[in-house]
């Protein structure tokens, strides 16, 4: 129903589905001393359901079982079940044994079965039975080394990905680190001034003195805010000078112009009624349009539109841009994780995708309301 199977569950489904199916096809040609083989595919059932705890073992041993079927049962050449149970062992033997014992496994049940020719087939032999046991023996090993390989490249895969994607959460989180240190220490430089401005008017204009110290009282829970957010992010250890002003909404006109140059025909629609946004909120709103605009230039049709408006509990972003019919996106992804990483942090919503050869991105970020 969509969920994995356990490994061990999957196993044992298997050799029974195996076993079921031999014991029906006994049952129907009903060979001499059918019941006897059917006890001889149990076992080997049994055997298999074990496979991934000792390949090796079980991979050699449940083979040579079915072998010992034509001394006390049908010969083996009456039922074709069991080479459903003979390719599994085989294929246990390449898959699930990390080096290349298997082999040794594959070489012991090449020489029994070579001995049951010898000593019970009383059919005259010749180089066509050895092309028939490689038949057996070679291409389910061959099958169970690639899919042991391919299973180590998706690993390994996946390891890589999730590396690159902590390397992009992590270098977001710095960025974010960095911008909410120059918005905390142009706070704290304003307190500073304003409050020098305050103690000068104590005396001599106690009504202005109180404006300034109510502008200073604003100022430090907006850094407080601030400061809460810089907590929740990993501290920037590099040494940078952060000599030029974080970016905001108002400096979007800039930013569109700065794409329309590129090529980029943009349009953009600023909400009248958007209030002044805190520091935060206001580069995280530049920084989301940036990066759609950045991804509408690369993969898009030479078009795009950005609005940014204001609701009820903060300020909603939405990108648009034709992607055309079927085009691919040659695109890593790292940009809209690190775009998620950050409105995560602020405790908004962010949103993509394509549909009907158009990509839309929407992000909404919360604006605590001062009371």
């Amino acid at each position: 129903m969509g969920r994995p199977i356990p490994p061990g569950r999957f196993d044992v489904v298997l050799a029974g589905s195996i076993f079921v199916l031999g014991g029906v096809e006994m049952a129907m040609l009903r060979p001499e001393r059918w019941g006897w083989g059917v006890a001889i595919e149990l076992v080997t059932a049994v055997l298999l359901a074990f496979r991934r705890s000792a390949p090796l073992l079980v991979g050699t041993l449940a083979p040579c079982v079915l072998l010992v079927m034509p001394y006390v049962g049908p010969q083996l050449d009456e039922p074709a079940v069991p080479l459903l149970f003979w390719a599994v062992s085989v294929y246990t033997l390449a898959r699930w044994v990390a080096d290349l014992r298997g082999l040794v496994g594959v070489a012991v049940i090449a020489l029994v079965t070579f001995s049951d020719y010898v000593f019970e087939d009383a059919r005259d032999h010749n180089f066509s039975d050895v092309v028939f046991v490689a038949t057996l023996l070679v291409p389910p090993y061959v099958f169970g080394r690639l899919v042991r390989r391919l299973a180590a490249q998706k690993a390994l895969l996946e390891e890589r990905e999730e590396l690159v994607t902590r390397e992009a959460v992590r270098a977001e989180r710095d960025r974010i680190a960095r911008e909410l240190h120059d918005v905390i220490a142009h706070s704290v430089s304003a307190m500073v001034v304003q409050t020098a401005a305050a103690q000068d008017l104590v005396r001599t204009d106690p009504e202005r003195a109180e404006v300034v110290l109510r502008d200073v009282a604003d100022t430090g829970r907006r850094a407080l805010a601030e400061t809460g957010r810089l907590l929740h992010v990993i501290r920037d250890d590099s040494d940078e000078l952060g000599l030029n002003p974080a970016p905001g909404v108002s400096d979007l006109e800039r930013l569109v112009r700065e794409f329309r140059a590129e090529g980029l025909h943009v349009e953009l629609v600023i909400d009248e009624e958007l209030v002044r946004l805190p520091a935060g909120i206001d580069v995280s709103a530049y920084r989301i349009a940036q990066e759609a605009l950045t991804n509408a230039l690369r993969y898009g049709q030479g078009t795009a539109s950005l609005e940014i408006t204001a609701t009820g509990a903060g300020v909603a972003i939405r990108a648009t841009n034709p992607t055309g019919p079927a085009r691919p996106s040659m695109g890593s992804g790292l940009g809209l994780r690190g775009l998620a990483e950050r409105v995560s942090l602020l405790g908004g919503t962010l949103t993509h995708g394509a549909s009907e050869g158009c990509f839309e991105l929407a992000a909404t970020l919360p604006v605590e309301r001062q009371s």
